[in-house]
């Protein structure tokens, strides 16, 4: 079933969805293979529907889902030989209702979770897919994971597919918003990362890559990895709201490169301002802010220590550093014209 016809199906009665039991998810499972096993015994022995059954598998066959697959196939194919043998037509009818018996039981399964996709599409929603598509994804995975769902794995269908729904949710996300693809697990890995990040975050501690990567299963090199790719985005993915929505690549410039006029009032600020430092602070003021903030050997030093090397207290240091910095606010002419007041005392 195609993504348009997931969203067609879905906006009428027949998106409505039941809330089943463990039991009953297992009853229908096995309905459901009950059903596929009656389209596979009205196809045997039919040289088209046997050619594929009967086919050595390829890797991506040899799973569940492949061979359901290749049950439709036959399934198909008989009907068009039904076309050309009047003789199949009786085959070919009990296969078309007992496939369409397993479709519908499958859809019926896949729809009990439909809450999982919406509740996914909530987390997962952001400026790459918004929470809509990210639902009919979620539709997607619902329905392979009732296509592979084991009623005897004594496992509930909604754990099972859950796993699905977000596999499917994170694949659309990073072929939708990223123009450098990662797989599906390298992903769900970064997601991990970074909520690891915000949670150590959340609670005040100190982290590095090596701790996330312990958190999230993983080894140090492959974080540092996962976290350089993680804020990879398409430069065409439009930024703005309105009838003419521009993507992102029209806002960005090169940062490396010089801008003029930039450059030319940083120069002229940072000019003022070094003239300022030297001709209204006196020789103590211009210490305190030299020693405070590493001007000349980009060592930051708290009050205390630069009030032992004046043999000052803390709090007459805080004081000159305050009228320091209030002189070259008011004084140096960098955000107004130049006015002089009564210099405060040092």
């Amino acid at each position: 079933m195609s993504l348009s016809q997931l969203r067609s199906f879905t906006s009428g009665d027949h998106g409505q969805s039941e809330r089943l039991t463990a039991e009953e998810e297992k009853n229908m499972a096995r309905a459901i293979r009950r059903a596929e096993q009656a389209a596979r015994e009205a196809v045997a022995g039919i040289p088209e529907a046997d050619e594929i059954l009967m086919r050595r598998p390829d890797r991506a066959e040899r799973t569940r889902a492949g061979a359901v697959d290749r049950l439709e196939e036959a399934v198909k194919a008989v009907e068009r030989a039904a076309r050309k043998d009047p003789e199949l037509k009786v085959y070919a009818r009990q296969a078309t209702a007992a496939w369409a018996e397993a479709e519908n039981l499958r859809w019926r399964l896949a729809m009990s979770g439909r809450r999982i996709a919406h509740g996914e599409a909530r987390k997962l929603a952001g400026p790459f897919m918004d929470e809509e598509d990210l639902v009919q994804e979620g539709y997607i995975g619902l329905l392979r994971a009732a296509k592979r769902f084991d009623p005897d794995r004594g496992i509930r269908f909604s754990t099972y597919a859950r796993w699905w729904v977000r596999a499917q949710m994170t694949r659309a996300i990073d072929h939708t918003g990223r123009p450098v693809r990662l797989p599906g697990c390298a992903v769900e890995q970064t997601r991990n990362l970074r909520k690891a990040m915000k949670r150590f975050e959340s609670i005040g501690i100190e982290y590095s890559i090596a701790d996330l990567a312990e958190e999230v299963g993983i080894d140090k090199e492959r974080a540092e990895l996962l976290l350089s790719q993680g804020n990879t985005i398409s430069l065409e993915q439009p930024v703005d709201d309105g009838p003419r929505p521009r993507p992102l690549d029209r806002f960005l410039s090169d940062e490396d490169a010089p801008q003029p006029d930039a450059e030319a009032i940083n120069t002229q600020e940072l000019g003022r301002m070094e003239r300022a430092f030297h001709e209204l602070l006196t020789e103590r003021q211009r210490f305190v802010l030299t020693r405070r903030y590493g001007l000349e050997d980009g060592e930051f030093r708290t009050l205390s220590e630069v009030g032992k090397e004046m043999g000052l207290s803390r709090e007459r240091v805080r004081q000159i550093e305050r009228e320091a910095l209030t002189r070259l606010r008011d004084l140096s002419g960098i955000r107004g014209p130049v006015v002089h007041p009564n210099q405060p005392s040092a």
